[in-house]
């Protein structure tokens, strides 16, 4: 049993550098597909309508192979568990981190997003009104010194940047918090898939009240269907399902030191897809945020997340 169980930690571990990873990726992609004209409605409901279609398709088909109905019996409490998670945690960080990447470069806005790391486990320590052991604060401190390193990537743009996109960044940080501790600390007799799907079903319906107006592409909507698909599939269907199924198993403190690792793929990224250039400086903060991720592991830390539905 105990062999089990170190399994099952260790693969809920990758699948939630998977996720990271996912998401990382999507941040030098949504600066590329600004480049061809594509307004911020456009792209933010595009994304999450093909977001959600694709995720009920997913749930459909694990529903299917297990015999599950894809009308799930949940309590009022669970459904407002989901739809907190999906509006004020997925939604609202596609909202606001696609705003700062409009006046952002793609590496700076990262590492406003990457704030979350210490949000997170700071908004775990509230709840669970304990503090976090020193092994576990060690490994931020290391990940932290990385990121002052890394900072460097956007250096050249803090002069520059308004105030609106830096703090839609920030934003971004701490709806994303909301949403890896509320993922954490959710439980339900529900399928990972189907869970995925009512929390973006509930995020796409509030993006599409906001700003639905402004989403019709008009004669370039073929190719911005095709783009939404590729930032659906690596914003939310592929780190949603993941970090769904791995969050829980692990615990939400772990799973944002873990989630260091949007940061050097999407620095990566920017370098490869958009031409942006890293320093050796750069590069050893990146090599520090990988080595706080990997002392995670040995930083002793037993969480008994609360759930939701209470």
């Amino acid at each position: 049993m105990g062999r089990l169980a170190r399994e099952g930690y260790w693969t809920s571990v990758l699948l939630v550098l998977l996720g990271a990873s996912s998401y990382g990726l999507m941040s030098p992609l949504i600066k590329h597909v600004y480049g061809f004209g594509y307004t911020f409605s456009q792209v933010v409901v595009h994304q999450l309508a093909a977001g959600t279609a694709m995720l009920w398709i997913v749930a459909a088909a694990a529903g299917k192979r297990r015999g599950a109905s894809l009308r799930p019996r949940l309590s009022m409490g669970q459904w407002a568990g989901l739809a907190l998670i999906g509006t004020a945690g997925l939604a609202m960080t596609t909202v606001l981190y696609n705003q700062a990447l409009h006046g952002l470069k793609a590496s700076f806005a990262i590492v406003l997003l990457f704030q979350f790391t210490w949000i997170t486990i700071a908004l775990d320590s509230i709840w669970s009104r304990r503090l976090p052991g020193w092994g576990r604060l060690g490994c931020v401190a290391v990940i932290l010194a990385g990121t002052v390193l890394a900072l460097g990537i956007g250096r050249a743009s803090w002069p520059h940047a308004a105030a609106m996109p830096l703090l839609c960044g920030l934003g971004a940080a701490v709806t994303y918090s909301l949403y890896l501790a509320g993922t954490g600390r959710f439980r339900a007799d529900l399928n990972p898939a189907a869970a995925s799907a009512i929390m973006v079903t509930f995020g796409f319906i509030l993006v599409l009240a906001l700003f639905g107006r402004g989403a019709w592409a008009g004669d370039a909507e073929p190719r911005l269907v095709l783009w939404a698909v590729m930032l659906a599939l690596l914003g939310q269907v592929i780190p949603t399902l993941l970090f769904t199924i791995g969050i829980p198993r692990i615990g939400s403190s772990l799973a944002a030191l873990l989630g260091a690792m949007e940061l050097p793929v999407a620095a990566a990224a920017a370098w490869l897809i958009g031409g942006e250039t890293l320093s050796a400086l750069q590069l050893g903060g990146i090599a520090a945020i990988l080595a706080g991720i990997a002392l995670a592991q040995k930083a002793p830390a037993k969480e008994s997340p609360a759930s939701l539905e209470e």
